[in-house]
């Protein structure tokens, strides 16, 4: 540096000289613009001086140059001389340096080993993790003891910083001494066994470094590590998600195993005629006695599915990517399709993490067609995609691509092919022909669009078209004569090799079809040969032998000539193809024994392309990971192994239960007691449900009570339903009648799930006389030892302070069977949910909006109104008022709504046809709108006699809710529930003459259709609501302070609606 100093002053010297200003070499400014070298002395004077706010200033401005990238090395010795500073903020900053240059600084780091060993015992948990990072980060083997002994003592320390610290030392330490795995191994089952979420996740990354295959150390931490894994911060759920995915693969059966049993049982039964019936009577006995068993999903296979799905909301891209490469694997076919929608919303990122989730989604699509096709138009091509974005939008619309999808993706094609992209219009004509080739409908239409794309203005599109056009004419060859004909005249125009060599060889080897076209061609090729590209020089080649053996008497001449040009080629390759041409159509003397086969070695018959994805081989790399990206293995891939043939003993994952855990709970048996009182509306459920219900209860009885109450927390809080909750939902048979199929399957695989066995008293009774007192009494004592968790202490303490109040008949009324079970698969209702009720709206707008204006209706206008009432064609749908008015003398007749193009989901109910409207009359009709809690416009046409109005209606946020009542309890413990993600919040100034509660009431209800809640507290405002389509909760909450600040928070499911409802709300409480 001194050196690059001197320079810079020499070259200098003349004009300090001239100046009278000193020289920056010899008279240090001691500011940021002197030399280097200088700066650096400053820096080491103020790490020498004795006051800690220089050493603080000083060591901001070296860790400010190593954060830039600048070179800070030659201060190694004066930072660390300033490991034993008593300032902390100077010690963490000296430490951060330590990590960066220890390994570099290997001897001066050694002089101050003793320093970091006893920042091992420092008071502060920043202090002893920075101590062990900078241990673990000088690589000298002699230090491996001292670091063995620091890990030890690290990984039992109160602080779980510093024992995630200790996890990243681990494999530090291996790469290191990979003796010592032994030891490392046992330090790694301690921290696996750890219930801290900060310290899993790199528990698990160093297990994977060390010892992925030794699973044994995973089986006692399984529950655990599946309940804490929706607290785990996002880089540690990926590598735990991996890891579980591997460990999954290896401990459970296939899920998808039935739907193969099930397919051979069909065809058993199906081939009477190869059976005598005597044979077929043993075997159905035979399958009678003993009853074949049906596939049983493990209760421990079924909890890692269930505490990994709310990850599909996450917003880092890795940890969706890591569920949905989960689901893929390991989950059964009916419920994959659930990471759809969540790969979907991924490609609103970055275009880098486009590329990798559309790769990902391509193969899926090869495998999974009807999971995506819902979500068709999300991979239309925007004009603002790169082309490797593109490119793979392009494959997932072609593997996507169905008999009743291929004509929407055509147009959209067609679209395509006019963009300024070469590239991209080169993989829009190859991905028509594509579709072509595996959808037999549309293969002439494909043809004749490509057709007519040769005559385009853009030569490349015309290039990229004959290709495309020759693959697909070898699949029918003999009915396209006359495209031959046409491709053939088009030699002379297109300049592409690829396409002019395309043609010849389509000449060429239908010769017979097109025989005066084909000899004029090839002596239009020989004039140029010597200017062509080596692809066409090969296919005149080809073509000139191929018309010397069908037509000698026209084109032996020329086929000779070309032959002679090719002999002197610079292409070797082309030198030799005439070389051995020559030697078969045209040999000096006889024909040897190739020239008699010539023709059937040159015209023989040819298989047409097969023109398959590209990622179709992909599905042997695991999603998601480097191998799969590359189509090729990676280093340090391994493949994700094999389900077992038959289920390894689930045993092994229980856990003995400490005995504080097992003391019985009178709460909980009191409210055991509270369910058992009601056997008779179980029988609402089948036979095979409460087989399958007590099977796996019993399967699980043995390992539920090894989970621990911090467990049991996660787990219910992340996904499963109390048994309260479930004898809730049963009462009532109105909405339990219409539920789906769908929805009983997913209660009973959460009811195999669940750590508690409470369903099994509740069932068996069903099926045969109740059992007597004393085992009824008995059971639930056994039972509510393992029912205790935070979360249901915390349900049942609430349930217990307020008496249960019964569901209002108006309630029911306006709640139809499908919403009612559609509320009932709510994340967010409880035992509770039956004290909330629909009620009347506070306030309903009498302003209308413009929907047809009377110019552009030549007369008739219309208005639409939001009447906030109960629909009367559906509860999921929003009344809407419409007028119309005639403003002309002339009746108008035969008003109607005609096509409608509303978005995917979207139902509208339309109003009956109004006959005649007389000249200057007016009437008011009502429609149904179910805008599935979106405020996404519904566009229709409004129709009459004889003309046509395109019109919109787009719903403000605040019209898509439903005023309910509640409680303050229910409010307080529902808005506990929704936090997170489901909460969003935000501030407003209300004026001082407007800070009232009659004022703050009134403009929110104007807003939105929600109710008021009581509020015990002053200056504290509730109000809730619940979503017209899904009929999910909403929350609203208004504090109002001393100086007119109002702090708004919303609590919903649907982060959309809630992020708009608080600009809303902001907005309308700010006006003056």
């Amino acid at each position: 540096m001194s050196n690059g100093g001197g320079s810079y002053n020499a070259q200098n010297d003349s004009r300090a000289g001239s100046t009278g200003e000193p020289d920056m070499g010899t008279e240090p400014t001691g500011g940021f613009f002197s030399a280097d070298y200088k700066k650096h002395d400053d820096l080491k004077q103020m790490l020498d001086s004795n006051k800690d706010n220089l050493k603080l200033e000083a060591m901001k401005r070296i860790v400010g140059m190593v954060a830039k990238g600048k070179d800070a090395s030659d201060l190694f010795a004066a930072v660390v001389k300033n490991v034993v500073s008593k300032n902390i903020e100077v010690k963490k900053l000296v430490y951060v340096y330590l990590v960066r240059y220890a390994e570099e600084q290997q001897d001066l780091a050694l002089l101050s080993i003793a320093t970091f060993q006893r920042a091992l015992k420092d008071p502060n948990q920043l202090i002893r993790a920075s101590a062990l990072r900078v241990l673990s980060s000088i690589r000298v083997p002699v230090i491996v003891p001292i670091m063995m002994l620091a890990l030890k003592d690290s990984v039992v320390d109160m602080s779980p910083y510093v024992r995630k610290t200790a996890a990243h030392a681990i494999p530090k330490l291996y790469s290191l001494d990979p003796e010592q795995k032994d030891q490392l191994i046992q330090v790694i089952e301690k921290l696996l066994a750890d219930k801290t979420t900060l310290v899993v996740g790199s528990a698990v990354m160093a297990f994977e470094e060390l010892c992925p295959d030794r699973v044994d150390l995973i089986h006692k931490n399984y529950r655990k590590l599946c309940n804490l894994l929706v607290d785990v911060e996002e880089w540690g759920q990926v590598v735990i998600i991996n890891m579980l995915t591997r460990y999954a693969r290896t401990q459970f059966l296939d899920p998808n195993q039935q739907d193969v049993v099930a397919d051979d049982d069909k065809n058993f039964y199906g081939d009477e005629d190869e059976k005598d019936s005597e044979e077929e009577e043993e075997d159905e006995e035979k399958e009678k006695t003993p009853p074949k068993k049906p596939y049983m999903m493990d209760p421990d296979h079924r909890l890692l599915l269930r505490n990994t799905k709310p990850l599909l909301q996450s917003r880092n891209a890795a940890v969706v990517m890591a569920v949905a490469q989960l689901y893929h694997h390991i989950a059964p076919k009916s419920e994959v399709g659930l990471v759809a929608k969540a790969l979907v919303r991924l490609l609103r990122s970055h275009r880098e993490i486009q590329h990798v989730v559309l790769s990902n989604v391509a193969t899926l699509t090869t495998i999974r067609k009807g999971m995506f096709e819902p979500y068709l138009k999300s991979f239309f091509v925007r004009p603002s995609d790169p082309i490797h974005v593109r490119t793979l939008k392009l494959e997932i619309l072609t593997n996507l691509a169905t008999e009743t999808s291929i004509s929407t993706i055509l147009r959209e094609f067609q679209t395509y092919v006019t963009s300024s992209d070469k590239d991209f219009v080169a993989a829009t004509i190859q991905a028509i022909g594509r579709c072509a080739s595996s959808i037999s409908e549309v293969t002439e239409t494909c043809l004749n669009g490509l057709v007519g794309l040769l005559s385009n203005r853009n030569e490349y599109v015309v290039a990229e078209s004959v290709v495309v056009i020759k693959k697909l004419l070898q699949m029918q060859p003999d009915s396209h004569s006359e495209i031959i004909q046409h491709m053939a005249k088009l030699a002379d125009t297109i300049t592409v090799p690829m396409a002019r060599a395309s043609i010849l060889w389509m000449v060429g080897e239908y010769s017979d079809r097109v025989p005066k076209i084909a000899p004029d061609l090839l002596r239009k090729m020989a004039k140029n040969f010597i200017n062509e590209e080596d692809i066409v020089k090969l296919q005149i080649l080809n073509l000139a032998a191929k018309l010397c053996i069908t037509n000698p008497k026209q084109t032996k001449l020329l086929c000779q000539y070309v032959l002679n040009l090719a002999k002197y080629d610079q292409n070797y390759d082309i030198r030799d193809r005439a070389r051995f041409i020559r030697q078969l159509v045209s040999p000096a003397g006889e024909k040897g024994a190739l020239g008699k086969h010539a023709k059937k070695i040159f015209l023989a018959s040819k298989p047409a392309p097969v023109l398959d994805s590209s990622f179709k081989d992909r599905d042997q790399w695991q999603l998601g990971s480097l191998s799969h990206m590359i189509n090729q293995r990676a280093s340090g891939y391994s493949p994700l192994p094999d389900f077992p043939a038959t289920a390894p003993d689930p045993t092994v994952r229980n856990v003995e239960v400490n005995p504080w855990q097992q003391v019985p709970m009178p709460w909980a048996e009191k409210t055991h007691k509270k369910k058992a009182g009601k056997p008779k509306k179980e029988a609402f459920y089948s036979d095979e449900e409460e087989e399958s219900e007590s099977e796996s209860d019993s399967e699980e009885s043995s390992s539920s009570s090894s989970e621990s109450g911090s467990e049991s927390e996660s787990e219910d809080d992340s996904k499963s339903e109390s048994g309260s909750d479930k004898e809730e939902k049963k009462s009532d048979e109105e909405a339990e009648s219409s539920s789906s199929s769908s929805s009983e399957s997913e209660s009973s695989s959460e009811s195999d799930s669940d750590s508690d066995s409470e369903s099994e008293p509740d069932t068996k009774p069903q099926k045969k006389t109740p059992p007597p007192k004393s085992k009824s009494s008995a059971k639930p004592k056994k039972e509510a030892k393992q029912e205790v968790s935070l979360l249901d202490l915390e349900d049942i303490d609430m349930s217990s302070t307020s008496a249960p109040v019964p569901t209002p008949a108006s309630a029911l009324d306006v709640l139809s069977p499908s919403l009612a079970s559609d509320l009932q698969g709510l994340s967010i209702n409880d035992k509770k949910d039956t004290a909330i009720s629909v009620t009347t709206p506070m306030f309903v707008s009498t302003t209308s909006h413009e929907l047809l204006h009377r110019m552009t209706g030549e007369g008739l206008a219309a208005n639409y109104r939001f009447t906030r009432g109960t629909c009367i064609y559906s509860t999921s749908m929003v009344p809407v008022e419409l007028t119309f008015t005639n403003h002309t003398d002339s009746p108008v007749s035969n008003i109607r709504i005609g096509e409608k193009k509303l978005q995917a989901g979207m139902t509208l109910q339309e109003f009956p046809e109004i006959p005649t409207l007389p000249g200057g009359g007016s009437m008011s009709v009502s429609i149904g709108i179910d805008f599935k809690d979106t405020i996404q416009p519904a566009n229709f046409q409004i129709c009459t006699q004889d003309r046509k109005y395109n019109v919109s209606i787009k719903p403000p946020v605040g019209e898509l809710l439903q005023a309910v009542t509640m409680s303050e309890a229910d409010f307080t413990a529902q808005q506990s529930k929704l936090t997170g993600m489901n909460e969003n919040s935000g501030k407003a100034s209300i004026p001082s003459q407007h800070n009232n509660s009659k004022t703050i009431t009134s403009r929110i209800s104007e807003l939105a259709n929600v109710a008021p809640v009581f509020s015990s507290q002053d200056g504290l405002y509730r109000f809730a609501g619940k979503t017209v389509s899904g009929g999910t909760l909403l929350l609203v909450t208004v504090k109002v302070g001393e100086d007119n600040s109002a702090s708004i928070t919303v609590n919903c499911e649907k982060m959309a609606i809630c992020s708009m409802l608080v600009k809303e709300v902001k907005q309308k409480l700010s006006q003056a």
